[in-house]
């Protein structure tokens, strides 16, 4: 049973297990989001290839189901990264609101100066 305890135990002394986690799942969508489309647009022209008697629909669709597989990946990878700044842009904000309250309630942050002492800007 110590086993299972030590287990337990060190899992909690893993804060970043979430951020790995976070960060495979990631990595998957982006595999999924290129190989799904390659892989329905490609099947698609197999299926019209055996239908019609032809041989280039396969590698036309092929290249569209490519090209709408990147378009995917970019436009997740931009709403990514767009979540990842507005966080930092929030948590920037949350800062400047901290410092906004403390100057009107008249609370000075340890190290700060008085402004109206006439050591800040007005």
């Amino acid at each position: 049973m110590e086993g299972a305890d030590g287990l337990r135990n060190s899992r909690k002394r893993k804060p970043y297990d979430a951020s790995v986690y976070r960060s495979l799942a990631l990595i998957t969508q982006f595999g999924i989001n290129m190989v799904v489309p390659i892989g329905m647009m490609s099947a698609l022209g197999i299926w019209l290839d055996r239908g019609f008697g032809t041989s280039f629909w396969t590698i036309v669709l092929f290249f569209v189901g490519a090209v709408a597989g990147a378009q995917n990946v970019y436009r997740m990878a931009k709403r990514v990264y767009a979540g990842t700044s507005a966080e930092e842009k929030s948590g920037e904000a949350s800062l400047t609101e901290e410092a906004q309250s403390e100057e009107t309630s008249g609370h000075m942050p340890s190290g700060g100066i008085d402004r109206e002492e006439g050591g800040g800007r007005k």
